[in-house]
């Protein structure tokens, strides 16, 4: 149950800060990419854009009690997907710059993870518990 919260947060929060640095920075937050043109550096920053909504989705994820059970492998197989597109570019264009590799094991790595944690709170609480935001209380009387 920490688990899930703690990794749906610190999710959120890296994605949040590599868009926000893709946004701000273009292609200079693309190792090995140099100076990839404009168009690659447009492209970034808008994907980067991207990213931080990506991020904010896991930081709403994380801020539900209990997290959506529902939620998490939908999030966590966009990041899979992620991991696979990079397995088709090494097969398709051969080996990245070296920062890319540890960054596809990631991506390969930790969704089995969420897929694995996805309904770990609503399982403590009981089934059929209520999605409710963090800091709201249900009325009872």
């Amino acid at each position: 149950m920490v688990a899930l919260r703690a990794l749906t947060h610190l999710m959120g929060w890296a994605c949040v800060l590599i868009g926000a640095v893709h946004v701000a920075l273009g292609n200079a937050a693309i190792p090995g990419a140099g100076s990839a043109g404009t168009t690659v550096d447009s492209w970034g920053r808008f994907m980067g854009a991207g990213f931080v909504g990506y991020g904010l989705a896991w930081l709403w994820a994380a801020r539900q009690r209990p997290v959506p059970a529902w939620a998490v492998p939908w999030l966590a197989g966009v990041f899979l997907l992620g991991g696979a597109g990079r397995l088709l570019s090494l097969a398709l264009h051969g080996w990245p710059q070296w920062f890319q590799i540890p960054l596809t094991v990631i991506e390969l790595g930790l969704p089995p993870v969420f897929f694995w944690l996805a309904d770990a709170e609503e399982r403590a609480l009981g089934r059929g518990a209520e999605t409710v935001p963090a800091g709201r209380r249900m009325r009872t009387d």
